[in-house]
């Protein structure tokens, strides 16, 4: 008869970091917003109609939250209709962003790696959480790489139960 022991989680009692972009991404409210169908048969930005569509427009809707403006048409956007874009949602006490959600995400997290405090990873083993509801470009992954390394014991990518090494100190180092 054997006897029953509890279950353990090694990965909890280890002292392995995770980097979990998505713990970082849930800070922020995201949210789209098309300025093609304020533009003149959805090609021509006119100045009159742009302005009257942005007076007529719930700007309510984005208060306390992220709003990446693009446009999704073809079209020569002018960079001042950008900026009126952004006078409305700071108006809102939102915050603008230029681009669709997925590339403002990746500047966000570049932002935040380029600025978040390192000591903790200081000759730590680090795992890059790689999967999860963002699809990351590579540009957030190698960032983070070259912001730890000089730093952790060793650098993994994936999940705690499945990691792919990635740097590893060398003794002397």
């Amino acid at each position: 008869m054997t006897e029953d022991k509890p279950i353990v989680n090694r990965v909890a009692k280890s002292r392995t970091l995770t980097v979990d972009f998505e713990e970082i991404l849930n800070q922020y409210d995201l949210v789209d917003l098309d300025i093609a169908p304020w533009l003149w048969q959805g090609l021509v930005l006119k100045e009159k109609d742009f302005r009257e569509s942005l007076e007529n427009h719930n700007w309510s809707d984005y208060a306390g939250k992220d709003v990446c403006v693009y446009c999704s048409e073809d079209a020569i956007i002018p960079t001042w209709a950008y900026m009126l874009v952004a006078t409305y949602i700071e108006e809102a006490k939102a915050q603008a962003h230029f681009g669709k959600i997925d590339d403002v995400v990746s500047t966000i997290l570049i932002n935040h790696i380029n600025n978040f405090d390192t000591e903790e990873f200081t000759d730590k083993r680090v795992i890059i959480k790689g999967c999860g509801r963002w699809e990351l470009s590579p540009e957030v992954y190698m960032t983070t790489t070259q912001k730890l390394q000089p730093l952790v014991k060793m650098l993994m990518f994936g999940e705690p139960c499945s990691t792919v090494p990635v740097y590893r100190k060398k003794r002397g180092n």
